[in-house]
């Protein structure tokens, strides 16, 4: 009896009652599920928020048939050098595919080929009197 005794106060004593246990469980249950939400709120609009931060930086090149271009060359940076360009041509666009590639040939018309249209930019360039092309680049954002 005295056994028994010690137990129930032990149990009286760490606040061991089914009842308001259960009802504590519950409640820590419901603020972990609320914690969670919240987390998961929050990681949403992060993402929302870096993909606009990214997205404004995506320039949108939109070529047709007959334009000049300049094709980067990014094999160059083995042998670069601080006045070397990366950029050559210009080069003619030939056609326009819908998963953003362009062919592209020389202005001579000798060589045609494909590339991948991130590597062109616009080529804005003006004659000289001696009949050359004489090339101005554009920084882009």
């Amino acid at each position: 009896m005295e056994l028994e005794h010690k137990a129930l106060w032990a149990l009286r004593q760490l606040n061991l009652d089914m009842k308001t246990t259960g009802t504590n469980r519950v409640t820590d249950l419901h603020e972990l599920e609320e914690f969670r939400f919240q987390a998961f709120k929050s990681a949403r609009l992060y993402k929302e928020q870096m993909k606009m931060m990214h997205d404004k930086h995506i320039v949108d090149r939109n070529f047709k048939s007959g334009e000049l271009v300049l094709l980067y060359n990014y094999r160059l940076r083995l042998f670069s050098g601080k006045l070397k360009s990366r950029w050559s041509g210009p080069f003619r666009v030939v056609q326009m595919f819908p998963s953003a590639a362009v062919e592209i040939e020389s202005e001579d018309e000798t060589n045609k080929f494909t590339v991948n249209g991130q590597r062109l930019k616009h080529y804005l360039g003006m004659e000289n009197e001696k009949g050359g092309r004489e090339m101005i680049m554009l920084e882009e954002p």
